[in-house]
């Protein structure tokens, strides 16, 4: 059956789901992939709202060659900006501070606009310290003044944040899921994990390290580029379960890995809303996992209903863009019980990539040297059977590769930092698979009950 379709500001949402629906007598857990395309149309000026924050930290340990470069990608995601779009400079120090406009708000993007804007980026200055929440901050209140559409923020710092944590955690509650951020760190002096729970609360593409500042150019102009081709803001997976199931986990797992389980929030009755930001043209896949009461032999039930929606002011109003059925169907066949689907086992490992790294490299850092080889061996193992060529390249700078296959290694004595934090944060990006076929059951109308 096929997947439905539907557009949403011009954009058209597709679903596919790649499962093996058989359960064995008893068994209770039904796993799925679920592959959500969108293609969207070329934007000119205001056919899509949008808003964007640049938040460039100043503290002092950005004077000289990381503030010079910082003016110049500032300048470079500035000029990427479409006409019509609302947008502002920040300066993160000890506080938020308004580089353009001077007022607190938002700016439209003009030529005249655009000039201004460039030439008040010349008055950044390095001084003072790391409150990497008041920045976020401020974007969220830029952002709630500028009313609604596409929101997106680019974060760069080259320090660690000097906020009490349960402080910045309360910031990070506080604006989950208002804007979308994509966190750059510069340098080494950073924490990956800081960036990592910025970007978990605001649905970022996963925190990158800016090794040269003179890269820092080109990543900012497409990081605007990216965030130019958004045309859908706040689209949510809905996932549908029957009574007396319950949802074990929703994990974005492609293009990187963002567990959206505890994001969820019930809006319609037997369903919980997963955010997943805004889009643009591009894939992604979710990994979902429910857990259902065991059926008697060849029955068949629908595990779960996937939709991508777009709320509306009220539930009835909510735009339905995409669905596909999540099925279970319990059998004594073995073999058919017992196979999995190659895409769920292959995410399954991706998961599992990600976790050993950032343990490994976590007891690596506390001097736990027997912890470290076993998780960092387990990634070796992983990435050389799932074809990661990217992940065992950055493997290889860490520990000395005896078996690859088995995930025998040695811990090097002396790694370079660039190295080991460019492992962590490209720990999270995964290799994709590509979907199959759909089969039956994999489309919108209601599945087996």
């Amino acid at each position: 059956m096929p997947n439905t379709s539907d557009r949403a500001g011009g954009s058209e949402f597709r679903i596919q789901v790649d499962q093996n629906p058989y359960l064995p007598l008893g068994g209770t857990e039904v796993h799925a992939v679920v592959s959500v395309t969108s293609h969207s149309p070329v934007l000119v000026g205001t056919s899509v709202r949008a808003s964007e924050v640049i938040i460039i930290d100043t503290s002092g340990s950005m004077y000289g060659e990381k503030i010079n470069a910082a003016e110049q990608a500032a300048r470079a995601a500035i000029e990427t900006l479409r006409d019509g779009v609302r947008f502002a400079v920040v300066a993160g120090h000890r506080e938020a501070e308004m580089i353009y406009p001077a007022a607190d708000r938002l700016a439209e993007v003009n030529d005249g606009t655009r000039t201004e804007a460039l030439e008040a980026v010349g008055r950044l200055r390095a001084d003072g310290g790391t409150r990497m929440g008041s920045w976020l901050l401020k974007a969220a209140e830029l952002f709630d003044s500028g009313g609604d559409g596409i929101k997106h923020a680019i974060l760069l710092t080259d320090g660690q944040n000097n906020e009490m944590s349960d402080v910045f955690e309360e910031v990070l509650r506080r604006i989950a899921g208002r804007f979308v951020c994509d966190c750059r760190g510069v340098g080494t002096d950073w924490k990956v994990e800081e960036l990592r729970r910025v970007d978990a609360a605001l649905l970022g593409g996963g925190p990158g390290i800016i090794a040269d500042p003179a890269d820092m150019t080109a990543d900012f102009r497409a990081m605007a580029q990216a965030s130019m081709g958004k045309t859908v803001a706040d689209v949510a997976l809905r996932l549908w379960t029957p009574r007396n199931s319950v949802v074990r986990f929703v994990k974005q797992v492609a293009p990187t890995v963002q567990d959206l389980t505890d994001r969820a929030v019930q809006r319609v009755p037997q369903a919980n809303d997963h955010p997943t930001g805004s889009w643009g043209t591009e894939s992604r896949d979710y990994h979902v996992c429910v857990e259902v009461p065991a059926g008697d032999p060849g029955r068949q039930l629908r595990a779960g209903w996937v939709r991508v929606v777009t709320p509306g002011r009220t539930p009835d109003r909510d735009e339905v863009l995409a669905s596909g059925n999540i099925l279970a169907e319990w059998t004594p066949d073995e073999a058919k019980a017992t196979e999995i689907n190659p895409r769920v086992a292959h995410y399954t490992g991706q998961v599992e990539l990600a976790r050993m790294i950032q343990d490994g490299l976590t007891a690596r850092r506390e001097g736990d040297e027997t912890t470290a080889t076993t998780r960092l061996g387990r990634a070796v193992a992983l990435a050389h059977e799932s074809g990661d060529e990217e992940t065992a390249r950055l493997l290889d700078r860490v520990v000395d590769v005896i078996d690859p296959a088995t995930g025998t290694v040695r811990l090097k004595p002396d790694v370079d930092k660039i190295d080991e934090m460019t492992l962590d944060t490209d720990s999270t990006r995964t290799v994709r698979t590509r979907p199959r076929r759909p089969g039956p059951g994999t489309g919108g109308a209601p599945g087996p009950g």
